[in-house]
Parts: structure tokens; C-alpha cells; sequence
């Protein structure tokens, strides 16, 4: 099922949490759930000097307050041995500085994902980051379909290629499956080997 929500407020946060409720009890009987992957993000292509307050709260709102809180809101639905996943960023470990909002959301979703672990080790919750390089998705699409944009790409990978959507879902249903559960904690690097 899909639904719909503008994750920029707590407040869309909770009406997705509420809606989400709802959809599960009508259709399962039940409202628990055993996997959350935190993927909502926006990211700004501006600089350090170029970028505004607004344009600031508003990456900030979606990529790190989000996550927190509808983690806060959904930790009573979530089942023991459960799993939480946070995508990440690649830019915590490799220098990228001209989108540095950006970047500071996903350090700051490092360091969440690193203490949620601990929070939540004594009830077999598994909580791990995903941090992807250059994939193939509609956020890149604009620069990374020329044939500039996908050499650079492609030279930037130890594996030589660009990733897609799939390289990264499937890490994440590895640690979504019971052959994940004893890593948690880590922050898992998904940059096909970028800037080795």
C-alpha cells in the first residue's frame, strides 16, 4: 500500500504514522510493523555561501526530523527483532563540499543510527545506515544523463559503473532479513568503492 505525506512538519509525520495505522489494522487486524527504512530525503546542490536559512530548515525538517520522529512515533509499533535502516550518504566518509547541507543531514543520520542501536539492542532491534554513492535515480537524473555526467560518475566507482536503485535495496533487504541480525550499529558503505 502507498501513503502519502509531507514528512517537512511533525505534524505530516503523525498523520503518516495515523494512516499507516489505520491502512495495517484494516487490512491485517493488526497496527505493528517490523521494518522501518528511513529513505525520504532532499538534497540542495547549493554551496556553503549560497545557501539560505529556509533552503536549511527545510533539508534539515526532512532528512533528520523526519526520521526522528517517526522513529519516536513508531516504537511501540515496531515488534521486538525488528529492524530499523536509515539511508544515508556516501558524503560522510568522501569530501563533496558544494552541497554541504546536504551532507550535514546525513552525519547527523549517522549519529542517530549509531545511539538508536544502542537504544534499542535489548529488544533484538537491529538499527544500521546505508550510506549509497552516485546511483541512477530521478535526483541525479539531470546531470548524470550526459555523457559527461556519466564518465565522471563511472571513474569515481572502484567497480567503474554507476549504481542502481537495486544495488542499494538489496543491502537493505539483506539487513532487513534474519541473515542481517547481528550487524547493527554500522554504518554501511554502498559507494560501489567511490574514491578508494
Amino acid at each position: 500500500m502507498a501513503i502519502g505525506a509531507n514528512l517537512e512538519t511533525v505534524a505530516g509525520v503523525t498523520d503518516l504514522v495515523q494512516s499507516m495505522k489505520e491502512t495495517l489494522f484494516r487490512l491485517t487486524g493488526q497496527n505493528r510493523i517490523d521494518i522501518l527504512v528511513n529513505n525520504a530525503s532532499i538534497g540542495t546542490s547549493k554551496t556553503l555561501e549560497e545557501t539560505t536559512e529556509e533552503e536549511f530548515d527545510a533539508i534539515f525538517a526532512v532528512n533528520v526530523k523526519a526520521p526522528f520522529f517517526l522513529v519516536q512515533q513508531t516504537l511501540q509499533l515496531l515488534r521486538d527483532g525488528g529492524r530499523v535502516i536509515n539511508i544515508s550518504s556516501g558524503v560522510t566518509r568522501i569530501a563533496y563540499p558544494h552541497i554541504m547541507a546536504y551532507n550535514l543531514t546525513k552525519g547527523a543520520i549517522n549519529t542517530f543510527t549509531l545511539h538508536l542501536a544502542k537504544l534499542l539492542g535489548p529488544r533484538d532491534i537491529t538499527v544500521n545506515a546505508v550510506l549509497p554513492g552516485i546511483v541512477d535515480t530521478d535526483v541525479n537524473a539531470e546531470w548524470l544523463h550526459t555523457p559527461e555526467g556519466q564518465q565522471h560518475a563511472a571513474e569515481m566507482s572502484a567497480l567503474g559503473r554507476i549504481g542502481e536503485a537495486s544495488d542499494i535495496a538489496d543491502i537493505v533487504a539483506f539487513l532487513s532479513s534474519s541473515d542481517g541480525r547481528w550487524i547493527t550499529g554500522q554504518m554501511v558503505d554502498a559507494t560501489g568503492g567511490s574514491h578508494l
